[in-house]
């Protein structure tokens, strides 16, 4: 991996757009690392608050949905989501679906990533401490130049924000983006998004070079089919990732979820 000079970081000395074009290229290389992990995942979407424990699997992931509100299941809840998990157990082809879309899913993500380097013009604003160690503290603009590929690429056209790399390891830490303006997708017919919504992405290394997402918010509104509200109102938190070895099985990892204790699922 290559890396910006140790001295003094200026903005002279930084050049902002190959780095970036470093770390998007980071982020989607492969790492060597295998490892699978467990974690709590706690999302508040649209009003709705829920806890799940997450495992990755060679299958996709495999979730237990272990508290609302806060609070655990009740026994109906409890019930319904054990039998959610024997249901998985004995119908394969709900996990290879889920699989599917969770594959699509990061291929679209992926795509945004490797679309950061000419969709915006980046300055150096100066080092900040990141979770694990400084960081390139960017702020970036459209760049005027950028013709969007497709049409998710068309909402960098109204961003700006900033973008946090870690010095050590050129992985992207923080995405901090605004509407700066209304963004239309297929000259509106489509859809739009309006001026002033967010999105915020924040990752770490969780352990042995894993990178994960730890946090993300989106805050967006606009309008689909030029008639019916959009509204993105999504928080979630990521934490407590402990590794469950390289190869498991969808399978054996729903068993796992299912020992889990009721009267303390999450941990």
């Amino acid at each position: 991996m290559m890396s910006l000079p140790a001295a003094n970081a200026q903005e002279g000395q930084v050049n902002t757009q190959a780095l970036v074009q470093r770390a998007s290229h980071n982020e989607l290389a492969p790492t060597g690392n295998d490892h699978l992990f467990r974690y709590l995942l706690h999302k508040v979407d649209d009003g709705k608050d829920t806890t799940k424990e997450i495992v990755e699997t060679r299958d996709g992931d495999v979730a237990r949905l272990v508290a609302t509100d806060g609070k655990p299941l009740s026994a109906d809840a409890e019930k319904a989501e054990m039998d959610r998990l024997n249901n998985l157990l004995a119908h394969p082809e709900l996990q290879r679906h889920r699989q599917q879309a969770e594959q699509e899913d990061n291929k679209r993500a992926d795509e945004m990533v490797r679309l950061l380097p000419d969709a915006f013009l980046y300055k150096f604003e100066g080092m900040v401490p990141g979770p694990n160690g400084p960081c390139y503290r960017l702020s970036f603009q459209p760049n005027p130049n950028y013709t969007p590929p497709d049409r998710e690429g068309e909402v960098y056209h109204g961003m700006a924000g900033e973008l946090w790399i870690d010095k050590g390891q050129e992985r992207m830490v923080k995405f901090d983006a605004h509407l700066i303006d209304d963004v239309s997708f297929g000259w509106g017919i489509l859809g739009k998004l309006y001026k002033g919504g967010s999105i915020l992405v924040e990752q770490k290394d969780v352990g042995d070079h894993r990178w994960e997402t730890t946090h993300m918010k989106l805050s967006l509104t606009g309008k689909a089919l030029m008639i019916k509200p959009l509204s993105f109102q999504t928080t979630e938190d990521a934490s407590q990732f402990e590794p469950v070895g390289s190869n498991l099985g969808y399978q054996k990892a729903v068993r796992l979820l299912q020992s889990l204790p009721q009267s303390n699922p999450g941990r």
